[in-house]
């Protein structure tokens, strides 16, 4: 193994089941045969103290919340979790950390918006999803369900700020950039599995992936995985890969390895089984076979409703 190899795994939309993913990272390691360098999760991590909080939505109530034991520092994370807001947050405990912070041992909220340096990387991010009709309102301190579903939009400030980041080998963001649906109908080169809708996602995301062109986007929200190749101008080639809710880890999670900054093989679930490698095509032939949907699991949040 080279002295510089990372390798990095990724989460969908967690909803609280910190328990199930530290298993399946434990599984991964054990495939891959070396320990997971870092966590990224991609938004409604849902790091709630109480299963019942209020302020959770009504229909994420029956997930689980484990975060208490970490903070309580009853339980461990075994290796460093960054993760970023989604729509479904304890945006009350986030609110005054809107540049990141530690909320329990190696627990990392990233904050709204921003760079990060992890490791060799450039991480970019952007908490949130988009809310035409609050993007460019200020963003109130969150003591309502109204304002903490408020919370869960992302302001344009913040978008400016992730505009302005060059040289990003990782942008995450929780809605999915708009338009990779289509571009994946127009390849043509999708496997016999139904596409979503071509209208999901927003267009500030893909235009920030536009703009930025990082070599990686990650990201989550719609609880289902997708994978498509986006290239604007000639410029660099940013490999999209949407991962499910942590209902089953074979589209949940995602993984990279990096010999340096450049990403050298990926692959899904906690088999370790590479499904892509450096030169080769990204695409939805990448992705694991359809299962059957998970019993009991939560619809997606598929955008607004502002």
């Amino acid at each position: 193994m080279p002295q510089d190899s990372l390798l990095v795994a990724a989460l969908g939309d967690i909803h609280g089941r910190f328990h199930r993913v530290e298993a399946w990272l434990d599984a991964l390691e054990q495939a891959r045969g070396r320990r997971v360098d870092f966590v990224l999760a991609v938004g409604d991590v849902e790091a709630f103290r109480h299963a019942d909080d209020h302020r959770r939505k009504a229909a994420k109530r029956a997930m689980p919340a484990e975060f208490a034991e970490y903070a309580d520092r009853i339980r461990r994370v075994k290796r460093p979790l960054y993760f970023i807001g989604g729509n479904n947050e304890d945006f009350e405990a986030l609110h005054d950390l809107p540049e990141g912070g530690e909320l329990a041992p190696d627990v990392h909220y990233l904050g709204r918006a921003g760079l990060r340096t992890l490791g060799p990387l450039r991480v970019a991010y952007l908490s949130g999803i988009h809310a035409p009709r609050f993007i460019d309102q200020p963003l109130k301190r969150p003591t309502s369900l109204d304002t903490a579903k408020q919370a869960g939009y992302f302001r344009t400030p913040e978008v400016e700020q992730v505009a302005a980041a060059r040289d990003v080998d990782l942008l995450l963001v929780h809605e999915w950039p708009r338009g990779i649906v289509q571009r994946a109908r127009e390849e043509r080169l999708a496997p016999a599995r139904p596409l979503p809708s071509p209208w999901i996602g927003n267009p500030v995301t893909r235009k920030l992936v536009d703009t930025v062109h990082p070599k990686w986007v990650l990201c989550g929200h719609s609880h289902k995985p997708f994978a498509v190749a986006l290239e604007s101008h000639g410029r660099t080639l940013s490999r999209v890969a949407c991962l499910d809710q942590a209902a089953r880890p074979d589209t949940a999670v995602f993984w990279l390895e990096f010999e340096g900054r450049e990403a050298v093989r990926a692959g899904w679930g906690v088999s370790g089984v590479p499904a892509w490698q450096a030169g080769q095509r990204w695409g939805l032939h990448t992705l694991p076979p359809l299962e059957p949907e998970a019993p009991g699991s939560v619809p997606a949040d598929n955008g607004a409703t502002a």
